[in-house]
């Protein structure tokens, strides 16, 4: 189960009309823990600042996450249904946070219960909050990732192709 981070970032920039502007971005990230979200946020934000510093970081609790291609702003659902403590046989109330990329508010709306129409238990949608996320980095594994490959290394079909074209130029 992923552990998500809100990192929230702080740098200067200038203006057009030159004037320093503190900007504050917020971005989410699927870590370990805080020392990983904050090795995250150095490492995946890049900015137009030579310099910035992640301002904090909160753990931010989420059951779900639902991505889409399309859709620049992340809402938060707060998502209600009841169980029956299996002991008592007493009904009792539980609360899932899932976040959602949309365009707008309808459209977040929709795709949380479109991601939940299989979903057997009565749920009620009580919250839908837009967020100030800029960007959702998940976990991603070492395969996943792949090795990386230095600059000054290339694929070793395009060097064959090279000396062989070297070759009949030779000849």
């Amino acid at each position: 189960m992923p552990s998500w981070y809100l990192s929230k970032i702080r740098y200067q920039k200038e203006d057009e009309a030159g004037k320093l502007q503190t900007i504050d971005e917020a971005y989410l990230f699927d870590a370990v823990s805080f020392t990983e979200a904050e090795a995250k946020s150095y490492g995946q934000i890049v900015t137009d600042a030579s310099d910035f510093s992640v301002h904090s970081i909160a753990r931010m609790r989420l059951a779900d996450l639902f991505t889409y291609e399309e859709g620049e702003q992340w809402f938060k659902a707060k998502v209600i249904y009841f169980s029956v403590d299996e002991k008592s046989g007493k009904e009792k109330k539980i609360v899932n946070y899932m976040l959602v990329n949309a365009e707008g508010i309808q459209q977040a709306l929709d795709r949380v219960n479109e991601n939940m129409r299989n979903f057997l238990i009565p749920y009620e949608i009580t919250d839908m909050i837009l967020t100030p996320i800029l960007d959702v980095f998940p976990h991603k594994s070492e395969e996943d990732q792949g090795p990386e490959i230095p600059a000054n290394m290339r694929p070793l079909a395009e060097v064959m192709a090279e000396r062989q074209q070297q070759e009949e130029v030779f000849e």
